[in-house]
């Protein structure tokens, strides 16, 4: 007997992936969720920065894990590079096109990384 084929899900477009981040963010709480849109600068590595944070150490993870599983399950697509789950201060996710940063309150305001891209283009999104 022929098992049924699964249709092939299409590409995500960096905008899918970016809304589908947010709401992975948004599903746990995440807080002060930022877009930084890195597009029209030279030297920038990926065109998106996402950053937010957790109140806790467990949120960061409970984050960063319903990021992965979320664009794994419905996006059809897994980080090219993940780091900082063990210590879940400052977990990244690498789409590409997007890099995730997960960060512990305290770690956020230690490393200012939003102040490092001052000059891209931001999007706030609410605290749910």
């Amino acid at each position: 007997m022929n098992s049924p084929k699964k249709a092939k899900q299409k590409d995500l477009t960096p905008e899918e992936l970016n809304d589908l981040i947010v709401e992975s963010i948004q599903d746990i709480k995440g807080k002060n969720i930022i877009k930084l849109d890195l597009q029209h600068l030279e030297d920038a590595s990926t065109e998106f920065f996402i950053i937010c944070e957790g109140d806790s150490s467990t949120q960061v993870k409970a984050i960063s894990d319903n990021i992965y599983s979320r664009l794994k399950q419905e996006g059809n697509t897994i980080p090219s590079h993940y780091e900082g789950q063990q210590n879940a201060q400052w977990i990244l996710l690498d789409y590409f096109t997007t890099v995730v940063h997960v960060f512990y309150r305290e770690t956020r305001k230690f490393y200012e990384l939003e102040d490092l891209w001052g000059d891209a283009i931001f999007t706030e999104y609410q605290n749910l």
